[in-house]
């Protein structure tokens, strides 16, 4: 190498190093004011939980706490797009869950703003939890084998509810159907709150709701449980049945919360984020809080969160297919 090249050598890894330094610098200092963490729902969520969760762990380990912004619309289309799009310095951060990060897209291929894998990058599970399949008491159903028993006779008469169409509920309901045989209404509403009123009212017969919304009408004698979706019994319901021990081979729904950054952040941000959180989630205090929304802890890296977006993908896609399930 002459000379001339060596020094062209020099200054290319001069550059480098100059280009690398103000990412490593922000690295070190990071957090120097409130990370913004966007919810891509209506306030009142579990995922509030979580996330008041890690502010507090934030504020303890760093002097900066976790903002909550509430960005509900278009069935979580409309946050996700804001964290996708936002400034990749780990101060907007995105609390995701299934629908617009797998469900969404996969329903309105082409017509979603961002591309989850490209535009966003995961940090870790915040916490997973199964649904619950309940009916309006009047139903003459007590376990998960009278229920299908009476969908087989009376094909196309008994309605399922959902928080809309395309939501993990719908969805749990279409694999329902398609497991068991039978041929069920879908009836999709504008959220959990209005579903339930409604199978309570028994406008609708059944519903695969989320365990939290669902449990102080369980309580109250107003829904009778048959089955939960997980892969384990809930600690708050433990007479009620995994859908695959009441004799459901292969049924599993588990959703999710997790904590995703916008494509292009430093890496070392990322790790100290996923760090704290590991320990928000493991501390006593946090495992504690978590079980009381009838949730698990999030667990594993942030690779697993990238297996388990594969996983659901590829299995939503497989019943949305054969459902030959569309957006409304």
């Amino acid at each position: 190498m002459n000379d001339r090249a060596a020094m062209t050598m020099l200054r290319l890894a001069a550059c480098l190093l100059a280009l690398a330094l103000p990412a490593v610098a922000a690295a070190e200092d990071y957090p120097a004011r409130p990370i913004r963490i966007v919810v891509p729902t209506a306030p009142g969520g579990f995922t509030d939980t979580v996330v008041q969760l890690l502010s507090e762990r934030f504020r303890s380990a760093w002097g900066q706490p976790a903002v909550m912004e509430h960005k509900a619309g278009a069935g979580g289309i409309v946050g996700t797009d804001f964290v996708a799009k936002a400034a990749p310095d780990g101060y907007t951060l995105l609390a995701g869950n299934i629908g617009p990060i797998v469900i969404t897209p996969l329903l309105q291929q082409g017509k979603v703003p961002y591309d989850a894998d490209r535009d966003l990058v995961p940090v870790k599970i915040l916490a997973t939890f199964g649904n619950v399949l309940v009916v309006n008491p009047a139903v003459p159903a007590h376990s998960l084998e009278e229920l299908i028993r009476l969908a087989r006779a009376r094909p196309g008469t008994l309605h399922f509810a959902s928080a809309g169409n395309g939501q993990s509920q719908h969805l749990s309901g279409e694999l329902f159907k398609r497991l068991a045989g039978v041929d069920i209404v879908h009836v999709p509403y504008k959220g959990t709150g209005p579903a339930l009123t409604d199978l309570i009212g028994g406008q609708v017969q059944m519903m695969f709701s989320n365990l939290p919304p669902a449990l102080p009408h369980i309580e109250a004698g107003k829904l009778r449980p048959l089955a939960v979706t997980g892969p384990r019994r809930a600690g708050a319901l433990p007479a009620v049945p995994t859908l695959e021990e009441a004799g459901l081979a292969g049924y599993q729904v588990v959703s999710w919360v997790a904590l995703f950054a916008p494509a292009g952040t430093p890496p070392a941000i990322v790790a100290r984020l996923h760090a704290e959180v590991t320990q928000a989630l493991e501390s006593p205090a946090g495992r504690q809080r978590i079980a009381a929304g009838n949730a698990e802890p999030g667990a594993g890296s942030a690779h697993d969160l990238t297996a388990l977006v594969a996983a659901d993908r590829a299995k939503w896609g497989k019943v949305i297919r054969e459902g030959n399930i569309r957006a409304e």
